[in-house]
């Protein structure tokens, strides 16, 4: 490499000797850069030069080159960056001559510079794991589902109910009585019924509009203990307000629902909170609608007015059959054993519809609710769910029995139930929801064990 060659500087090997070319005398060849300026020219023989003179202005000492080092790597980490602005020659052992830089821009701050982290390496960010919905959620979900389907349902089948007046206020009318109190009517009507129908069921035709009150309960749901349920028979004497002494079934004829629950309401003084009414048309399609009811009879029954005709012992009975049992009076006591009868397939229809078997099959239950909104009449009051909480009360066996009553009697209306004082007696104790003695219950059990 050559003196002029590179950023680096090399010391003349013989600053003070000839050149070629000098033609002697007195002249003097330049100084060398370490010279001072008043030192003597060093002889031209080969004599050795004086060193030059220290502690004078100007004197720059001799500058050798020094190899440069790399700083020692340090101890439980990565080796530090190689300095900035190192060459290939820097890596020789020479020092760049810092005259010679050229300027660069400038860099930002001490301050502003970032500090390396002290410690290990931070760690690569894990990959997060898709989490699988847990059973806990879905299983909230579906019941939250089934929970919003059973509420629309209800208030669907709710707006389906037939409707009437039955419970409107009138003057002095009982005031509220502990416990609660069903009237549940069945009428004679034929409304709905196709000829086809009538032939079917052998309903025949009836006289009117509103039809006649057949049968008459009084259902009583105490509030500790089992429900109540009583037969009143239609042949009961009583006054009908408005219309005098009459059969009690005659209000119904008189006035429909309303005229019927307050001459009850005013000869019983029992508060009515509930009215349910159903005819010939919607019997026998609730019991249709649950599969048929097992019943079993102490004797055999044949009633062609009735279109009965049933075996001895136990059976499952169609909605024809059903209607046919609780409507014929072929029995020596006549009315007085056909309300055992009726009381005893209600129960046992109640049963039936609050079975697992009928609540766990969708086949069964919507035929059977279907078939209650769209044959029961209640009051405009009541709802769906009140008559769930009538057949929830009815499940469990009830206490049934008859008014009683001081026998019959002849009037102008013909033989008619005359009451006494224990049929006073027997509805103010309903009235005060205290229990029924044994001796105000009747004896009588019917056709059905």
């Amino acid at each position: 490499m050559s003196d002029q060659e590179g950023p680096f500087i090399r010391r003349p090997r013989d600053p003070g000797g000839p050149r070629r070319g000098d033609g002697g005398g007195d002249r003097r060849p330049p100084r060398a850069w370490s010279e001072t300026p008043n030192q003597p020219a060093p002889p031209r023989s080969g004599a050795p030069r004086p060193g030059p003179a220290r502690g004078v202005d100007g004197y720059a000492p001799p500058q050798k080159p020094e190899p440069f080092r790399d700083a020692p790597p340090r101890r439980g980490g990565p080796p530090p960056p190689p300095p900035r602005g190192r060459t290939p020659a820097d890596a020789q052992g020479f020092r760049r001559d810092p005259r010679l830089e050229r300027p660069g821009p400038p860099g930002p701050p001490r301050s502003a510079r970032p500090e390396r982290p002290v410690g290990p390496p931070p760690r690569p960010p894990r990959r997060r794991r898709l989490r699988r919905p847990r059973i806990g959620r879905t299983l909230l979900a579906l019941l939250l589902v089934i929970v919003v389907a059973l509420v629309g349902l209800t208030f669907y089948y709710d707006s389906k109910l037939n409707r009437v007046d039955a419970l409107s206020a009138y003057p002095d009318r009982v005031r509220d009585t502990p416990g609660t109190n069903w009237l549940l009517v069945g009428s004679d009507s034929r409304a709905g019924l196709t000829e086809q129908q009538k032939r079917n069921l052998t309903t025949g035709d009836v006289d009117g509009d509103l039809g006649r009150t057949d049968t008459m309960m009084l259902v009583h749901i105490p509030n500790s203990g089992k429900a109540i349920i009583v037969s009143i028979p239609r042949d009961l004497y009583v006054t009908i307000p408005g219309q005098g002494p009459h059969k009690i079934n005659a209000a119904f004829t008189f006035g429909g629902p309303k005229l019927l629950v307050q001459t009850i309401e005013t000869f019983t003084r029992v508060h009515i909170d509930h009215y349910a009414e159903i005819g010939f048309g919607g019997f026998d399609t609730l019991v249709d609608s649950v599969g048929g009811v097992n019943i079993c009879l102490d004797q055999p029954l044949r009633d062609p007015k009735a279109g009965l005709n049933l075996r001895a012992g136990c059976q499952d009975l169609n909605g024809r059959q059903a209607l046919g049992l609780v409507r014929t009076r072929a029995f020596p006591n006549a009315d007085l054993e056909r309300v055992v009868n009726q009381r005893k397939f209600l129960t046992a229809l109640m049963s039936k519809a609050a079975s697992f078997s009928t609540i766990a099959n969708p086949f069964r239950l919507f035929p059977f609710v279907s078939g209650t909104v769209s044959t029961l009449t209640v009051d405009n009051g009541d709802h769906i769910w009140n008559l769930a909480m009538l057949g929830w009360a009815l499940r469990g066996g009830p206490v049934t029995t008859t008014t009683p009553t001081g026998g019959s009697e002849s009037t102008d209306d013909g033989d008619a139930l005359a009451p006494d004082d224990d049929t006073s007696t027997f509805f103010d104790l309903i009235a005060k929801d205290a229990p029924i003695p044994q001796n105000l219950l009747s004896t009588n059990t019917g056709a059905i064990s």
